[in-house]
């Protein structure tokens, strides 16, 4: 791989966790529906003379009685007196559930219909069909960008490049859209065809591009063999799929007699909390790889094990982009002291979302707890600090077609510690 595409620097965007969701866990909860909108069969109902009241169910869910019976006054004017026609109720109470959840101030909660939580739990796999892209989304201004495009696939035909700003996808404007839906609208059937309006700050243009839909398996870890016997693996993303590819990789460069290893995760945007452990136990030494807390002070405290361990020089490349699952493996190496940190300080996404399905339709993912690293420091809106600061320096270099590894000063430095470390 002699031309090294790194991505995420246009614009200066503090873009948050991306489309893949850190600490989904494998289990998905019931809970019941709190809203319960039946339209009222005739009239309007009676005002409530009583005093508001809960209810607790016996999975100790505990329902606003107030609230159901508010929304069912609302739904009862509307059906009565509302002018004009709103005959889809599922999308009117859909938006409502994720207003409800929106107000909570949270940008990692959020309701999904039953397409966007088959859309979420595929592209959790490693395996959807797209066209090719990930993208992720400024949780400030909602701007979703491409940091990656992958090489081959229908959005690289199409002539998208990382750091386009997605404006719209077909006739919808996405500018102000939660990313897991408008990721749903690029994704579909395989063969179909999407189109995406985009803005490119590189050149100041908008774009028109058209796509075609592929099945697409994500390559979530690149690796290859450096100069001097340095591995070089490259981490996506951390879907279902990446711990094996992870620990391949590995396997397979100790085989070509690699003296140590570079982990590159810049604008990694995180991903599944029990695939970084997978990868953390095969690295770590016996003890403690990140454990978790919730408003109760419970969680879950996930272990290494003694039966495997890396002992050969480690570094482990990240920047302002590497976020949630990307610093639970970063700050796991830093606190064991068993790689040196290069680049710039990470994300800081110290929190856990959990997705539950609701019964009838519907999933909701909200925030359940906070993570904290082996020495016990939550990293949440702060991030992890490197051992070897090194801001990427790209004002010369040409950008249109990536980054040349020898223009990547920080890919630089990352060889020149690991050469160090080897006493060469």
């Amino acid at each position: 791989m002699e031309k090294k595409k790194r991505d995420g620097f246009y614009g200066g965007l503090a873009a948050g966790a991306g489309a893949c969701l850190v600490g989904i866990t494998a289990a998905v909860l019931i809970l019941h529906n709190h809203f319960g909108l039946n339209l009222v069969p005739s009239g309007i109902m009676d005002s409530r003379a009583e005093a508001a009241q809960s209810s607790e169910s016996n999975d100790g869910i505990v329902v606003d009685q107030e609230l159901i019976d508010r929304l069912q006054l609302l739904e009862a004017y509307v059906d009565r007196d509302f002018l004009f026609d709103h005959s889809d109720e599922q999308v009117s109470k859909e938006e409502i559930y994720k207003a409800y959840l929106a107000s909570l101030g949270d940008p990692y909660t959020c309701y999904y219909n039953d397409e966007e939580y088959d859309q979420i739990m595929e592209s959790t796999s490693g395996i959807y069909s797209g066209i090719g892209v990930m993208v992720q989304q400024n949780i400030e201004t909602y701007e979703i960008s491409a940091i990656r495009v992958f090489d081959g696939s229908p959005a690289a035909e199409a002539g998208m490049l990382a750091g386009d700003i997605l404006l719209g996808v077909g006739d919808v404007d996405v500018r102000e859209m939660e990313l897991t839906t408008v990721v749903s609208y690029i994704k579909g059937e395989p063969g179909t065809s999407v189109e995406l309006h985009i803005y490119r700050p590189m050149t100041d243009e908008y774009l028109d591009l058209v796509s075609e839909r592929r099945t697409i398996e994500v390559p979530t870890v690149e690796s290859e063999m450096l100069e001097n016997d340095i591995g070089y693996v490259e981490i996506l993303e951390f879907d279902e799929v990446t711990s094996t590819q992870f620990i391949d990789a590995v396997e397979n460069l100790k085989k070509q007699g690699m003296k140590g290893l570079l982990v590159d995760v810049r604008d990694n945007p995180g991903g599944l909390l029990e695939v970084v452990v997978e990868m953390l136990d095969y690295l770590l030494p016996e003890g403690k790889i990140v454990y978790t807390l919730d408003k109760y002070g419970e969680g879950e405290t996930f272990n290494s094990d003694a039966e495997h361990f890396f002992d050969l020089p480690l570094v482990v490349l990240a920047n302002e982009n590497s976020a949630s699952a990307s610093e639970i493996f970063t700050g796991a190496i830093k606190d064991y002291g068993i790689g040196t940190i290069v680049g710039t300080t990470t994300f800081g996404k110290g929190i856990v979302q959990h997705i539950y399905q609701i019964p009838g339709g519907g999933a909701m993912k909200i925030t359940v707890s906070r993570y904290y690293t082996p020495a016990g420091v939550c990293i949440h809106d702060i991030g992890i600090t490197p051992d070897v600061e090194v801001e990427l320096d790209v004002e010369s270099a040409d950008l249109t077609d990536g980054l040349d590894r020898e223009e990547d000063n920080q890919f630089q430095k990352a060889v020149s510690v690991l050469q160090e470390m080897l006493g060469e």
